[in-house]
């Protein structure tokens, strides 16, 4: 059972098995196995993704055909308040 939230629109997902490449969200009909949507997308990190394995995706908010892709089930601003908290623990942590 796949759980979560569309990273573009907030839209509860919730699926019988994995995300697929042309699994979309019933809300906005956009693509859930897009980069966006992955636990392992990271802004930050080379080739924005968190996974050193993966091949570089140039359009993170279309469907790929990524076989580390797993669905983070978080909306864009969740995942942005997670980065910059943990932006924050990093700048002030001792050393």
């Amino acid at each position: 059972m796949v759980k979560g939230k569309c990273y573009f629109c907030g839209a509860d997902i919730e699926l019988s098995d994995k995300v697929f490449r042309k699994d979309q969200c019933p809300g906005c009909r956009r693509d859930l196995h897009a980069c966006v949507q992955c636990k392992f997308y990271d802004p930050q990190a080379y080739n924005q993704c968190a996974e050193p394995m993966a091949e570089r995706v140039v359009d993170k908010e279309k469907a790929n055909l990524c076989t580390y892709f797993q669905f983070a089930g978080k909306k864009a601003s969740e995942v942005s308040s997670e980065d910059a908290k943990k932006k924050w623990e990093e700048l002030f942590k001792k050393k």
